[in-house]
């Protein structure tokens, strides 16, 4: 604006000098002429001059105007971030939230010792874990496992089922687990003494004690019973869970860091036992058994973990005597045996695992199990995710089981595996299992399996 106005004052002596031309000029005169001819471009040039400030002053005004608007616009935006930073987001409520699901099915022929047959089992597994809030510097998690399944498996007359993902005739989900944990750490909240773990609810015994990390897991190792858990535990029916494989009860362990990566653990379950697993009767008379674990690097650098353990269950069942038409037993009892589970990585591609254990109470059908086992990784011939697994077992027939005639000698278990991993939620698993004298009787199964897993 002030450049148009001294422009403006500059042009006023020509103005003047043209308004006064005509007076002056004389015909013939070529001085005025060519005088007027001078002040007419230079008033030209002024006024061109004129329109060129005055366009660039507009459009200096309306480039303010647009700044001064996209910075109300960027005011405007940057409040509204900060207020989304301060709102709770909608997906804060499922921090700390887990969820797996999967789909597991296994077909299966039996062939041998008078059996002749074959059996698809299907089943379906949710598991969620929530976060359970806190008390001080102690963190709780809520765990629940909800199951559906069809089929029992092939009958190989064995002690042990050849099919342990089988769950019977439940198309409906059953909750089978629903518990609540609390980690307490030891020596304030840094935790440098380790940690107490309080798990109250309905529990899944096996998912606390006797504990093996290679052979742990029916829908993706061996598929035998006797090769899952503690043969006496599970498949002789010491721990007595309900009908669902739970039960309610009570587990206190004690978390101790060794080293920043080895832990000794020593834990203490208490469960519903006979009537009491199935919420039919009262809490007396529990399932205990106690367990002492050293787990971590424990042989050079190289993954293992190695349990302890004992039990007693009052409310067990005479296993040989007094059956119903139906080979049930009707007679309680107490059952109480020990056990030890052992798995240990022993070079970068092989890993073996192993099991005893020894009734040292009850009549049971047979007393003692051993089994032994191992795997190879796939990375050994560039499948990184395939496993073949190989394991033998040995359950050795009780003396009141010889003495009623039922069968006598050992019963042996081979079992062979090769799980194939198309991708990361999808495996098949081809197998075999030999059963040789199966439950004393002298007869020999053999077993051809597939299983096909889709987990998320």
């Amino acid at each position: 604006m002030p450049a148009l106005y001294a422009s403006t004052v500059r042009a006023w002596p020509m103005l003047l000098c043209l308004a006064a031309a005509p007076a002056l000029a004389e015909p013939g005169s070529a001085d005025v002429h060519r005088l007027l001819r001078d002040l007419q471009e230079r008033l030209s040039r002024v006024e061109a001059q004129n329109r060129e400030l005055e366009r660039r002053l507009a459009e200096t005004t309306k480039t303010t105007a647009k700044e001064d608007v996209l910075n109300g616009r960027v005011e405007d935006l940057e409040y509204e971030v900060l207020a989304l930073r301060t709102k709770p987001g909608p997906m804060e409520r499922f921090e700390g939230v887990s969820v797996g699901a999967s789909l597991t099915m296994v077909a299966q022929r039996a062939k041998g010792g008078g059996v002749d047959e074959s059996q698809l089992t299907a089943r379906a597994d949710v598991e969620v874990e929530l976060p359970g809030g806190s008390i001080g510097d102690a963190e709780g998690r809520i765990f629940a496992h909800f199951r559906a399944g069809d089929g029992d498996g092939v009958m190989n007359n064995a002690f042990a089922s050849s099919d342990a993902t089988a769950f019977g005739n439940h198309p409906q989900p059953v909750l089978m687990e629903a518990w609540y944990q609390l980690d307490v750490p030891v020596g304030g909240n840094s935790g440098n003494l380790g940690r107490l773990e309080i798990t109250a609810g309905k529990i899944d015994p096996f998912g606390f004690f006797d504990g093996n990390n290679l052979s742990d897991d029916e829908s993706e190792g061996f598929l035998n019973l006797a090769f899952v858990h503690n043969p006496l535990l599970d498949a002789g029916g010491d721990m007595g869970v309900g009908t669902h494989g739970a039960s309610p009860g009570l587990r206190l362990a004690y978390v101790s860091d060794v080293n920043g990566t080895n832990h000794v653990t020593a834990s203490l379950g208490v469960f519903g036992a006979g009537p009491g697993a199935d919420y039919s009767d009262s809490f007396s008379k529990p399932f205990t058994i106690a367990q002492l674990e050293y787990s971590g690097k424990t042989w050079h650098g190289l993954a293992g973990a190695y349990r302890l353990y004992a039990w007693s269950n009052p409310r067990a069942w005479d296993q040989v005597n007094a059956l119903d038409v139906d080979g049930h037993p009707t007679i309680q009892q107490r059952h109480a045996g020990w056990g030890i589970s052992v798995d240990q990585q022993v070079t970068g591609h092989a890993s073996l695992f192993a099991r005893y254990g020894q009734s040292s109470k009850g009549i049971l059908n047979f007393d003692r199990g051993f089994t032994l086992g191992g795997q190879l990784s796939g990375s050994w011939w560039g499948r990184e995710a395939d496993r073949v697994g190989l394991a033998f077992g040995d359950l050795r027939t009780s003396s009141e089981y010889r003495a009623a005639g039922s069968g006598s000698g050992n019963e042996r278990i081979y079992e062979l595996f090769y799980a194939w991993q198309p991708h990361d939620n999808l495996q098949f698993t081809p197998s075999v299992q030999r059963i040789d004298n199966a439950s004393g009787t002298g007869a020999s199964v053999t077993v051809w399996g597939l299983r096909a897993k889709a987990s998320y």
